[in-house]
């Protein structure tokens, strides 16, 4: 295709999408609301995927020590540890270590909990001989003196399917329908602009325009409804993941596991969600064609 034809192509899209104004608007909106959810559902599918690998193949168990034991005591707890059959080897982190490991994966704003407005406990970090024996030591540990609580990956692996299995089939479900629903909202759109221009149609086909040159102009409206209608829920995923990150570190680095960075995520999801948007707007776009442009 020439230049100066796809150019004219772009060109009548536009056009096309300024005529029916109101319906591009409502077809535009349905993309938009379709790509919210679907952006905050594939944050949460890719989130959790990657929390769980690391959880299930965590063969540690993070031992909670009471803020209020002795230096001596908390040596006593450590040779109880150790002493476990299935137990290969005890480390100590403190709080401090603990504060500077959220710090290194969410920034410095944390680092105004220093000092004694520091909430996380002393922890020992506990390796087990094999990932069976993580929930049988964490058990045990649990009920040493001193111990506030043991943290262990099949546990939270658990944990974490359970919390969001029915919101994945239902998160999917939901989101195959505003997909169905956008598509259809725009193919009415294209639908409209193509009977407002059967009169030109008639000609271009009179004088020879080919098949593919008359759709060019209603597939690229299409796409453009889909990718307008994508920008809106890429910025409102991006901040708002930004801030649940940030929001989310003491929570997670007390846990020993962190969410997927916004440098890793963001970029390849963004691009994806823009592809979705392109992708519903050229099928509604060929829906239309199908049915109602008969060359």
């Amino acid at each position: 295709m020439k230049a100066s034809t796809f150019k004219r192509h772009v060109t009548d899209s536009f056009r096309s999408l300024k005529r029916n104004g109101g319906m591009s608007v409502a077809a535009i909106v349905s993309v938009t609301v379709t790509l919210l959810l679907v952006g905050i559902f594939l944050a949460l599918i890719f989130n959790v995927n990657h929390v769980s690998r690391e959880v299930e193949n965590d063969v540690r168990v993070r031992v909670m020590i009471d803020q209020k034991t002795t230096k001596t005591q908390r040596n006593d707890l450590r040779d109880e540890l150790q002493a476990m059959a299935d137990v290969s080897s005890v480390t100590y982190s403190s709080r401090q270590q603990e504060l500077d490991k959220v710090v290194g994966s969410y920034g410095s704003a944390f680092q105004m909990f220093g000092g004694d407005s520091n909430p996380l406990n002393d922890v020992f970090i506990v390796k087990t001989k094999t990932p069976q024996a993580t929930e049988k030591v964490a058990k045990a540990a649990k009920k040493l003196a001193h111990v506030s609580e043991a943290n262990y990956g099949g546990a939270n692996a658990r944990n974490l399917f359970r919390a969001t299995d029915s919101l994945r089939q239902w998160g999917l479900g939901f989101s195959i329908l505003l997909l169905l629903v956008a598509v259809f909202l725009i193919s009415n759109t294209v639908r409209i602009t193509i009977l407002s221009r059967q009169t030109e149609i008639g000609i271009m086909r009179l004088v020879g325009a080919t098949n593919s040159y008359i759709r060019w102009p209603f597939l690229l409206e299409g796409a453009w409804t889909g990718l307008f209608g994508a920008i809106i829920p890429i910025i409102i995923v991006d901040i708002g993941y930004a801030v649940l990150y940030g929001a989310s570190a003491k929570t997670f680095a007390s846990a020993g596991y962190a969410l997927l960075s916004p440098g890793s995520l963001l970029v390849g999801m963004d691009l994806l969600l823009a592809v979705i948007g392109i992708v519903i707007g050229a099928v509604g776009a060929a829906i239309s064609m199908g049915r109602f442009l008969k060359i």
